[in-house]
């Protein structure tokens, strides 16, 4: 009720005005103009009360709270065959405020590095895995307050500091006490050097032994990473499946060291891309591929049955910091030489920056390694399951070769192809390297298709 009370009085004081004031309205207007003015008094005054002095439950004090939930976010799905992951850091902690989209975590997988996000904005609340346990598929991984505010950061209070300052002209005059220790200590160790002359002799005498004995070196322990783990896996499973053998060739780059050095500023210019070796040897791989489908194929054991492939994608082997990738180019054989050098240029970049994908290394079916970029002479690689070969490309090298009955300098690259036997057979590992080798050694070739 004293809620109540309190507007009707401004009511009534409001009545009260109205009257008199109509009452002074009347004898100059008369009854006409005493109604008006009392009517319209009563309704300003009224209104005026009312809103200067809300009544009821209006008169309390309205107050808006920010609300704040506390959520959990699960390890996503990193790719089709990938259950597990090792968690390689976490990049915030417990406490620390994260934006929508801040990396809070990484997940290193047998193919890649899986970058967990937040998807809300808030506070880490709780982790629920250490760095380098084994975490599933839609495990909890941490928790967080959504909505929740960054905690104020503490200001340091000048006033620790003045202590420091003041305490810097005593140091003065404590320096010559801690001068004299290591006088004082020294003269206590003279005596007993005097007593005992015998200590320094036996310390050099056994000084020798223990030099020999131990190493100089030493040696450190570094856990396998899930992705070194998954590659000497794989490897070790294809010398055990497949019935490898590896075919050589020679290349003479002359000719396609001079068509790059002849058009390679204008590609450039045109393209916004360097031409380099490698989209020659994808469309020669690629052509040869489609006259030799049987090295394009896989066979499969376990159903008796032999796929043959009607698309050409190439994998490329990349070495990264984490060991190597095999990006894959897609359609290799209607891709131009500038769209090669474009999708292996962004490829590569993104795989040495730990940024490809899954679904961008997987479908592959046909591999091409270069380890000419090292200074590899020549190698037998091995074959990338499921797929059936592999062509090795190597460094080039000025030879003597026979040219139209002449003995000339040319740029030779050696070239392997690693086949499965079981699938492919030396007739037609031989003439696809040979198809391959033709094409590099005349390029023309590539445009006419032949």
């Amino acid at each position: 009720m004293a809620l109540g009370r309190r507007p009707l009085s401004n009511v009534a004081l409001a009545i009260t005005s109205s009257r008199s004031a109509a009452s002074t309205l009347s004898g100059v207007r008369g009854i006409g103009s005493l109604s008006s003015a009392h009517h319209g008094a009563k309704l300003v005054s009224s209104r005026a009360a009312m809103q200067t002095r809300p009544c009821g439950l209006n008169a309390l004090p309205r107050r808006f709270y920010a609300t704040s939930e506390t959520k959990t976010q699960v390890v996503p799905p990193m790719g089709d065959s990938i259950t597990e992951g090792e968690l390689k850091n976490w990049s915030k902690g417990v406490g620390e405020h994260v934006a929508v989209d801040d990396l809070v975590a990484v997940i290193e997988t047998d193919k890649v590095a899986v970058e967990i996000r937040a998807k809300e904005a808030g506070v880490i609340k709780e982790h629920f895995a250490e760095e380098g346990s084994t975490v599933s598929v839609g495990a909890p991984l941490f928790a967080y307050e959504a909505g929740a505010e960054a905690p104020p950061k503490k200001a340091e209070s000048p006033k620790e500091e003045a202590p420091k300052k003041s305490e810097q002209p005593s140091k003065p005059e404590v320096a010559p006490k801690v001068a004299e220790a290591p006088k004082a200590a020294a003269a206590a160790a003279a005596p007993e050097a005097k007593t005992t002359p015998a200590a320094p002799k036996t310390e050099t005498s056994k000084a020798p032994a223990q030099k020999a004995s131990v190493s100089a070196g030493g040696e450190r322990k570094v856990k396998v990473t899930r992705m070194r783990e998954r590659i000497a896996q794989r490897l070790k499973d294809a010398q055990n499946t497949y019935a490898m053998l590896t075919t050589f060739q020679e290349a003479d780059m002359f000719n396609l060291i001079n068509m790059r050095e002849d058009f390679k500023e204008e590609f450039q210019k045109k393209h916004g891309v360097k031409l380099g070796f490698m989209s020659a040897f994808v469309k020669a791989s690629a052509a040869a591929l489609k006259e030799i489908p049987a090295v394009n194929a896989v066979y499969d054991g376990a159903n008796r049955e032999i796929i043959y492939r009607d698309y050409v994608d190439i994998s490329v082997a990349v070495a990264t910091p984490r060991g190597l990738v095999v990006p894959v180019l897609r359609d290799c054989d209607h891709l131009s030489f500038a769209d090669v050098e474009k999708r292996l240029g962004e490829l590569s970049a993104r795989a040495r920056k730990d940024e490809i994908t899954l679904e961008e290394m997987a479908g592959g079916t046909f591999t091409i390694s270069n380890g000419g970029v090292y200074g590899s002479l020549m190698g037998t690689p091995i074959i990338n399951p499921p797929q059936s070969a592999i062509l090795g490309m190597y460094a080039i090298n000025k030879r003597p070769v026979v040219v139209n009955d002449q003995i000339v300098i040319r740029p030779i690259m050696y070239l392997a192809l690693t086949y499965d036997h079981r699938l492919i057979d030396g007739k037609e590992a031989v003439t696809f390297l040979r198809h391959v080798k033709h094409a590099i050694e005349d390029p023309r070739r590539l445009l006419l298709d032949l």
